[in-house]
């Protein structure tokens, strides 16, 4: 295990604690992103498949940083792997691996261009962005005649974000629905959802949204995922809103091998609806979880 002197104690004990729920309490400049890099080598080290592996991000930017350095550490551990033939089993990993070191949406995207026709929608569906969902809210509302100041095509959109962050379809946001704006805004919602299904269309919230959905509904399609990622490692799970903890839940549901990696005393995504008591329950919703405590900050650190 030679790369892993790079690690300080800490870091050293979050890495080989594979099995079982793991919550990484992390500040900035611990050295979270190498905890699970290094994790993910040593997973492999130890005979874990690349394509049983999940790592979870937040940009594509730390998708990509996170990619570099776990394919860089790899090709460094088989150059000095006794065994001869690991070298081409560890290039054969890095395949797999970058397709499952991903943003919560481009790991979504990817299950739903495999499984969305149980959904009713076709494989080839495109996505809106937010001009697209602004042009279609602004006929939507055309449509249904009503006051251009008092539903703005913007404030409809957040609020339809909102609710899909939160799992509400339609119905359910309506059933909820607590005055004449958001009972008119639950009908804007419906037509919405509409349109774009008869578009074969979905927005940017849909890809986590319509996931989760497929999972709680196809048992059968969830259980294929559980099977395949039996390894999974999310970083800054304090940014995590409602969909994306129970998108995470659902898959590590299972095997509960998840590695959680956070900071309890920051989350940059709480205006975009994170829930930092996500991070706080997770002793309760993985029983018999390890706790790992990274306090050394390099960044800060003296030469």
């Amino acid at each position: 295990m030679n790369f892993l002197t790079d690690l300080n104690p800490m870091q050293q004990q979050a890495v080989k604690a594979i099995n079982g729920p793991v919550l990484v309490v992390a500040g900035a400049g611990s050295g979270k992103t190498k905890v699970l890099t290094y994790r993910i080598a040593y997973l492999i080290e130890q005979g874990i498949a690349p394509q049983n592996i999940l790592a979870v991000t937040f940009t594509n930017k730390a998708a990509e940083e996170m990619r570099q350095r776990v394919i860089k550490l790899i090709s460094a551990m088989a150059t000095l792997h006794p065994r001869g033939g690991a070298t081409q089993e560890y290039r054969i990993g890095i395949s797999a691996l970058r397709q499952n070191i991903g943003t919560f949406h481009s790991i979504c995207a990817r299950i739903l261009r495999h499984e969305i026709s149980a959904l009713g929608y076709k494989p080839n569906f495109t996505i809106y962005d937010d001009s697209d969902q602004n042009d279609l809210i602004k006929h939507l509302t055309k449509e249904a005649n009503l006051d251009k100041q008092q539903f703005k095509p913007g404030m409809i959109r957040e609020i339809i974000s909102s609710a899909k962050d939160e799992l509400l379809d339609p119905n359910q946001f309506r059933e909820k629905a607590k005055n004449y704006i958001e009972e008119t805004i639950s009908q804007i919602y419906q037509a919405y959802q509409a349109r774009l299904k008869m578009a074969n269309s979905l927005d940017f919230d849909d890809l986590i949204f319509l996931t989760v959905k497929l999972f709680q509904f196809k048992p059968e399609v969830l259980a294929r995922y559980q099977n395949y990622w039996q390894y999974i490692l999310v970083d800054e799970y304090q940014d995590t809103n409602h969909s994306q903890y129970t998108l995470l839940n659902l898959l590590a549901q299972k095997n509960h091998n998840i590695c959680a990696v956070g900071d309890i005393d920051q989350s940059i995504y709480r205006w975009r609806g994170a829930d930092f008591r996500n991070i706080l329950n997770f002793e309760q919703d993985y029983p018999n979880t390890q706790i790992i405590l990274m306090e050394q900050n390099y960044r800060s650190s003296q030469n």
